[in-house]
């Protein structure tokens, strides 16, 4: 009979063990569960703010391209004073030079 305690308490000693295994394997089950909510929080997060600025360089390139355009027109525009400029003094040397022989 004593022999069956034994095994009894033995058996009753691994149960408990296997159990608080088991409830230190859940605990750590829901803790990662937690962590797993604020990584997708913080991804979801993440994708939001890449989105913004996406958008946001977007809006700085059609603004940088447009500035680019600007600068191209005054340019040519300076281009083709002094261009003209220098055909009035060539065309004003020429007239100048016939009114004179």
């Amino acid at each position: 009979m004593e022999n069956g305690r034994n095994r009894l308490q033995q058996a009753h000693q691994d149960v408990e063990e296997v159990k608080g295994i088991m409830l230190e394997n859940m605990n750590k089950a829901d803790e990662r569960t937690g962590k797993l909510g604020e990584l997708e929080d913080r991804a979801d997060e993440l994708l939001a703010k890449s989105e913004a600025f996406k958008k946001t360089t977007n809006q700085v390139k059609q603004k940088k391209r447009w500035e680019n355009k600007k600068m191209k027109l005054v340019f040519i525009g300076i281009g083709v004073i002094v261009g003209l400029i220098i055909l009035g003094l060539i065309i004003y040397a020429i007239v100048d030079s016939a009114r004179g022989e």
